[in-house]
């Protein structure tokens, strides 16, 4: 079975199998070139021909026709939908007891753990999450009632840090417009908890949400203008320094996104760089900023360029293995498979995608740019390196 979505080339080459591609073409009626291209998705078959590739692999026509259009950029929406409910309210009655902020402050900070290195992280805090939300919300609703400032902006500090993490939860299942809706309601929790440091990781959250939404001006201004307030606030100097870093990436992805790569590469050398190695290696409210994370920003500028050597050169003085999150360890070696396959190193592309099925399964089968690298593989690559990476794509669900 192949997945819903899969263009109609890939079907081709995936119910062809072993069968020599000038074999089925000269048995079909067209040229080996032709139904070569029709794999590659160069070429789209007529209904006529599309029949006769169909009945010579012994398949329905229907087989060969995707269900729905070919995959977009867009990450498919495979949120829970129990965490879709508990965001719009679905939560216990009013006389449920109340959880006390310190049991739910560990609950969170334990889903914060598993998003950041778990395999599994999708499940397992798919798992967590509708509970976690309706029992935050419960818990704010009965500590604003009852009065009792202290405890109050000890709730909303819980519920700010969970909301944090939906955000990034839901951008990464194909929910921009709920992730935005969980950052506005970040900020909301950081401003009642009058935390300095929350209200300027509530701006970085929803940085991360504008540059998902293709707003890079927007991503730039928040973050900017964040830094601005963090100057003022009071706070230790190492937090603000951190914080503020975190902020100059997300101005530095967006200017890289307005392809200003001049820019981004200045003001990481300039504001990045010299507040990463003013703080160290660290994880400063899960934004994991330090000298790793900006040197992958690095990487990614070069990429993003069109430089794949030089990213990749850079990318060779990169170690990733200390970084407390697994996503960015994903995310940075996806970059590097990125780069061999703009260069066609298709068994560099694949060796990356193997590594990347290690270390974060849940992962590859949810970002389209790894569904895409895979499929590039199968269509352009020698027979062997097509035949491994369309058992991976099997692996994942791409087939």
């Amino acid at each position: 079975m192949v997945a819903s979505d899969l263009p109609i080339g890939d079907r081709v080459r995936h119910y062809r199998g072993d069968r020599r591609q000038d074999v089925v073409a000269g048995l079909t009626g067209i040229s080996p070139d032709y139904l070569s291209q029709i794999e590659r998705g160069l070429k789209i078959p007529s209904l006529p021909i599309l029949h006769a590739i169909a009945r010579e692999l012994g398949v329905p026509t229907a087989a060969l026709l995707a269900d729905t259009p070919a995959p977009s950029s867009a990450p498919p929406d495979t949120t829970e939908p129990a965490i879709v409910q508990a965001l719009m309210g679905y939560g216990p009655p009013r006389s449920t007891p109340v959880v006390d902020p310190a049991a739910l402050r560990e609950r969170v900070e334990s889903a914060w753990r598993d998003w950041q290195s778990s395999k599994t992280r999708f499940t397992d805090v798919a798992g967590v999450l509708p509970g976690l939300i309706a029992d935050a919300e419960h818990a704010v609703r009965a500590h604003r009632s009852a009065g009792g400032a202290g405890a109050h902006r000890d709730v909303m500090r819980v519920v700010a840090d969970l909301y944090f993490l939906l955000r990034s939860y839901l951008r990464r299942t194909g929910r921009v417009d709920l992730s935005m809706m969980a950052a506005d309601r970040a900020v909301r929790a950081a401003e009642e908890a009058d935390d300095p440091l929350r209200m300027a990781a509530a701006q970085w959250n929803l940085g991360h949400i504008l540059l998902a939404a293709q707003e890079p001006d927007g991503a730039e201004q928040v973050a900017l203008r964040a830094v601005e307030e963090l100057s003022r606030a009071r706070m230790a100097k190492s937090n603000r320094v951190a914080m503020s870093g975190a902020l100059h990436l997300v101005a530095v992805v967006a200017e890289a996104r307005r392809r200003n790569w001049a820019a981004a590469r200045e003001r990481l050398r300039t504001h990045a760089r010299p507040a990463a190695r003013q703080v160290g290696e660290g994880n400063i409210m899960w934004t994991v900023f330090g000298p790793t994370n900006v040197d992958l920003h690095g990487v990614s500028i070069e990429m993003e360029a069109g430089n794949p050597s030089e990213a990749l050169h850079a990318a060779d003085e990169v170690d990733t293995s200390g970084l407390p999150s697994m996503e960015r360890s994903f995310t940075f070696n996806l970059e590097v498979a990125r780069c061999h396959n703009l260069r066609r190193e298709d068994a560099a592309v694949l060796l990356s995608l193997v590594a990347l099925e290690e270390l974060a399964p849940e992962d590859l089968a949810r970002t389209p740019l790894a569904r895409e690298l895979i499929l590039t593989v199968v269509r352009r690559g020698r027979a062997m390196h097509a035949r491994r990476a369309e058992r991976l794509a099997e692996r994942i669900g791409v087939l």
